[in-house]
């Protein structure tokens, strides 16, 4: 799960309004875009990328879809309108890494809060969160160093908490400029350590990222565990986000600018501010009803277990 990490000098204050786009080894496309925030304990100025996220390749893009065609002609899927009759309950398991001498806690009210977070965004998506548990782990290495791919991975082995059942969800100081990466459904077995996200500490509610420290970070997140991409994905080329509620937008907006129209070809406004967009937590707002009836297919097609 690498991420790639281009970061350009930054302006001032100024919010960068550049996305940058590579290839991995796996032959998945990065999506990785700069943002600044301001660290409300040390006054610190942080150039970030706003999500690592890993989209699919085209060739898994198509993989997914078949997949998905052939969960719902099951019948096993139930499609929502609008509100869920009944939610499917995700355990939550937060595993907070701090440095050895504490360095990055996050206290268990500010978790509690994120949940609340959750819960109010995903309202209606057929999906609720709970607790399961808290744990922390005091390890300098692994709370400076979690961007990185190997580190990350011998978190996960360590920690995880039954994946099948559980959403894992890793907080540490997330260097390399992330603020959060998540697994998406189809990228492994449902019962792999290796699923999960990992967000900055400071961008729980209440925490220390300025601007981005309302719990959004980790809405937006769930949102790849949960099967959905970014709303500019693919660009203003069908098939975008797979998702038919959500118009083309051309690239992501990091400004929540009004009106804005980056594929004027294509019916519709961008939906910027859309939790799957990259608006900061003020600007995100909504899932459509259509990204809703999407984590349940992706959900049940790939994490059946998840809820059981």
């Amino acid at each position: 799960m690498n991420c790639l990490k281009l970061l350009a000098a930054a302006t001032a204050l100024g919010m960068a309004t550049q996305a940058h786009a590579a290839i991995n080894d796996a032959g998945r496309s990065i999506t990785s875009t700069r943002v600044t925030y301001v660290d409300k304990i040390t006054g610190q100025v942080h150039d970030v990328l706003r999500c690592g996220a890993e989209n699919p390749s085209r060739a898994e893009q198509m993989t997914i879809e078949s997949k998905l065609r052939e969960f719902r002609a099951s019948k096993l899927s139930s499609p929502i309108q609008g509100i869920a009759v009944a939610d499917t309950i995700v355990p939550i398991h937060f595993h907070v890494i701090t440095t050895n001498t504490g360095v990055g806690n996050v206290p268990d009210t500010a978790l509690d809060a994120q949940i609340a977070v959750l819960n109010a965004a995903y309202a209606g998506s057929g999906f609720q969160f709970t607790k399961q548990g808290y744990s922390r782990t005091k390890n300098t290495t692994w709370y400076n160093a979690c961007d990185k791919s190997s580190v990350e991975l011998q978190i996960r082995k360590a920690l995880a908490v039954t994946p099948a059942h559980t959403f894992n969800v890793y907080l540490c100081g997330l260097g390399g400029g992330l603020l959060g990466r998540a697994t998406f459904p189809n990228m492994f077995p449902e019962n792999s350590y290796r699923h999960g996200v990992v967000i900055l500490n400071g961008t729980v509610p209440g925490g220390s990222a300025t601007g981005y420290n309302g719990g959004d970070t980790l809405v937006h997140e769930a949102g790849h565990w949960l099967g959905l991409y970014h709303t500019f994905q693919g660009g203003c080329a069908d098939p975008g986000d797979s998702v038919a509620d959500t118009p083309a937008e051309a690239s992501a907006d990091y400004k929540c600018v009004s009106g804005r129209d980056s594929c004027p070809q294509q019916a519709g406004l961008d939906p910027n501010t859309n939790y799957m967009d990259y608006g900061n937590d003020t600007c995100m707002t909504n899932f459509t009803t259509d990204q809703r009836i999407r984590i349940q297919d992706q959900m049940g097609a790939f994490r059946p277990s998840m809820g059981h």
